[in-house]
């Protein structure tokens, strides 16, 4: 499922070029990745929208509503 995200991430940021520019490293540098790397999960939300949950639910898991008891 992360590895669709990224790729939805990708489409939605415009593309590996204008992602890595908005990462501030190369698009060929995102090209390379399988997962998004954890420490840049949140720049990666920021811009293209795709939620951290979606990214990498093995280190942002879905928060589950609380029940009452």
């Amino acid at each position: 499922m992360s590895e669709a995200a990224l790729k939805i991430a990708i489409e939605k940021a415009g593309g590996h070029a204008k992602l890595g520019r908005a990462l501030g490293i190369s698009g060929a540098a995102i090209s390379q990745w399988s997962q998004c790397p954890p420490l840049r999960v949140l720049a990666v939300e920021a811009a293209s929208g795709v939620s951290r949950h979606e990214l990498r639910p093995d280190l942002y898991p879905v928060p589950q509503p609380e029940r009452a008891a």
